[in-house]
């Protein structure tokens, strides 16, 4: 009885160790990622506004069709990034993930900044740099520190009406995104 017992209890402890690695591994082996469904919009330091989402078609971002989206995809091995320029007169807002689809900054126009986006986007180096004031930056950027190099910005615009879409997403495309030049 207690030797069955014990089998009993080695066994469920690796069933669950293997169950655990299992678990901890698979992430690691997949071929689609956030980051290969990014890479494939080709949106590298420039804002690319996104297709509005249609019902019936795939939708792999899993996108709200009531939000227009515009989404830049960065390198801050190549140096600070910069988020720049003027949203619309509504809801909108701005978040910053890294490869693996995390969030590292989020914020919104209800953040008290207005309708002007002047962010930042450095690595710790980069940081450090501009702690001992050796990269210049205008006043009253908002300072993003990244621990990773490669990113992606996204920024969801709520047109208040289906007729303003086409206007606020031009608005959009007018925001600059990557390394300054």
């Amino acid at each position: 009885m207690i030797r069955t017992l014990l089998w009993f209890i080695g066994g469920a402890l690796l069933g669950g160790i293997i169950h655990i690695i299992v678990i901890l591994t698979l992430p690691l082996l997949a071929e689609e990622t956030t980051w290969t469904r990014i890479s494939a919009y080709e949106a590298a330091n420039r804002m690319l506004i996104l297709e509005p989402v249609t019902p019936g078609i795939p939708n792999p971002l899993h996108l709200d069709p009531e939000l227009s989206y515009g989404l830049c995809q960065v390198d801050l091995s190549e140096g600070p990034a910069y988020l720049n320029g003027v949203l619309p007169d509504a809801f909108w807002s701005v978040a910053v993930y890294d490869r693996n689809g995390i969030v590292i900054y989020s914020t919104t126009n209800r953040d008290g900044i207005g309708q002007t986006v002047d962010i930042g986007i450095f690595n710790p180096a980069q940081t450090r740099l501009l702690a001992q004031q050796q990269i210049d930056i205008a006043e009253g950027l908002l300072i993003v520190e990244s621990g990773t190099n490669d990113l992606f910005v996204l920024v969801r615009l709520s047109p208040p009406h289906e007729a303003m879409r086409a206007r606020f997403e031009a608005e959009l495309a007018e925001v600059t995104c990557g390394p300054r030049t």
